[in-house]
């Protein structure tokens, strides 16, 4: 029967067959490359990331949401001073070793999270006495944890939380011991150690322009012109609902201007999971999204967590983009489609 088509009805068949072929591979490869949270933000260019702990890795939905939906990860305590070394000199990896090579096995991409912190420290750094004595420990141990990560790390946070709501520095030891000075010391510690992870200052309440921010800010601007390494800032955006600053998108685009990069890196929204709250969740979510989208060196968003059972906030606080039987909330949908996504 094929010998009575024309050429010309035989040339109509192909081109409608190429058409129909093209059509769908066109619809298919977008649907896959923007039906999740890491597939989105890859195609804006961003990392859309996830904190996580090894306490729940033996629960399968965990990980297989993590990975079915995100494209990096943070270890919520894993690489903190207390998990890394608990007793002076002597280092230990096993925890945190689980969460970087689930990351490398998916093509993840790890932020360390963090070489110096007033919080979390074992009891013998909170016993050392002299200022050249904690100078020493806290280089010794960004050299240790550092260099052991060397080249598997993309954003190293060195200092977190470093400063006061007012933008004076917060009184921990190391400001009491070593002063304004240990802040670019440690940074100085951690090139060193591993030097191709980009190496940032993380806090909290500063996604919007304040006293606290513009201290961070200054800081950063003084580093810049003295040649101290740093090369990202990381804004934590633990947001109470209904609170995105309107000046965050601005806020964030002057720290870019300084040369650096800007990471929202641990954020969630204290809500609660009434309809309405919910739906302001959603808003803000995208909010936070669109002002990372309008600045070109935001280069990555982390949520602090998966699931709101396991909120840092508690179970009840609503605060992620699953719900605690990991069902998609309204904020998914929103970042999602914030980000490009269907």
């Amino acid at each position: 029967m094929f010998h009575h088509i024309t050429r010309k009805g035989f040339f109509v068949i192909t081109l409608a067959f190429l058409l129909t072929t093209l059509l769908s591979s066109m619809f298919f490869s977008k649907a896959s490359a923007a039906s999740t949270l890491g597939s989105a933000a890859a195609a804006k260019g961003r990392t859309f990331g996830a904190a996580v702990s090894t306490t729940h890795f033996g629960e399968s939905q965990y990980l297989s949401t993590l990975d079915a939906q995100f494209s990096g990860v943070t270890p919520e305590n894993e690489m903190k001073w207390d998990a890394t070394e608990p007793s002076r000199g002597s280092f230990t990896f096993s925890a945190a070793d689980m969460i970087v090579s689930h990351a490398q096995s998916h093509g993840m991409k790890i932020r360390g999270h963090t070489l110096v912190w007033h919080n979390q420290l074992p009891g013998w750094v909170s016993n050392i006495s002299s200022s050249s004595d904690l100078l020493n420990a806290m280089r010794n141990h960004i050299a240790g944890v550092a260099g052991h990560f060397r080249g598997k790390i993309t954003y190293w946070d060195v200092v977190n939380e470093a400063f006061n709501e007012d933008g004076s520095r917060r009184a921990s030891i190391f400001q009491q011991k070593i002063g304004n000075v240990f802040i670019e010391d440690a940074f100085q510690a951690a090139r060193a150690a591993d030097p191709n992870a980009k190496l940032c200052y993380n806090d909290f309440n500063t996604q919007g322009i304040n006293a606290k921010s513009t201290a961070v800010f200054n800081m950063v601007r003084d580093f810049k012109s003295r040649g101290i390494p740093i090369d990202c800032v990381g804004f934590q955006t633990h947001l109470t609902l209904g609170q995105v600053p309107s000046d965050m998108q601005s806020n964030l685009q002057r720290f870019a201007n300084l040369g650096v990069d800007v990471n929202i890196t641990e954020l969630d929204d204290n809500a609660n999971s009434s309809s309405s709250a919910l739906q302001q969740e959603a808003t803000d979510y995208q909010k936070v999204v669109q002002a990372c989208l309008a600045v070109s060196r935001c280069t990555s968003i982390t949520t602090w967590g998966i699931t709101d059972k396991f909120s840092w906030l508690g179970a009840n606080a609503a605060a992620l983009l699953f719900d605690g039987n990991y069902n998609k909330k309204p904020a998914y949908t929103s970042v999602l489609h914030a980000l490009g996504g269907a």
